[in-house]
Formats: structure tokens, C-alpha cells, sequence
């Protein structure tokens, strides 16, 4: 069977649902123009002091993105 799923998206739903980390944030974004919302990971810059690195990790559905699964059919 085939997947989209790779090895970083594994690792940020394990560190969401684990419990383990306490640097999660739901960021108010835009996906290619259109209104979104984002789960990111944020963590202190390591190279600017006083600034943050954000990371997504995961995106809300816009209005224009169509799910499907691997045949092509509507989720």
C-alpha cells in the first residue's frame, strides 16, 4: 500500500498526542492566500536571542483543497 505519511509527520504526531512537550501553539495563518489555522511547534531561536522559531507541523482544510484518497475518490 502506498502512503503520504513520511517519518517528520510520524514524529509531530507523536510528540502532540504523547503529552511529553508543552511548546505547541495553534497559529493563525494564511495557505496560499486563504485563510488557515496551524498547529506549530515553537522553541527560542538559537541563533537570535529573544526570537522564536516556528515550525507547522500541521494545517487546517481550506475551502479550496479537496481530500482524496489514494484512488482518487473524495474522503
Amino acid at each position: 500500500m502506498s502512503t503520504n505519511i513520511r517519518f517528520e509527520h510520524i514524529s509531530a504526531y507523536e510528540a502532540l498526542t504523547s503529552g511529553e512537550h508543552d511548546y505547541f501553539a495553534l497559529f493563525s495563518c494564511f495557505l496560499n492566500g486563504e485563510p488557515a489555522a496551524a498547529i506549530v511547534a515553537v522553541k527560542p531561536s538559537d541563533e537570535h536571542c529573544g526570537e522564536y522559531q516556528i515550525t507547522p507541523l500541521f494545517v487546517s482544510v481550506t475551502n479550496a483543497m479537496v481530500l482524496t484518497d489514494h484512488d482518487d475518490k473524495a474522503a
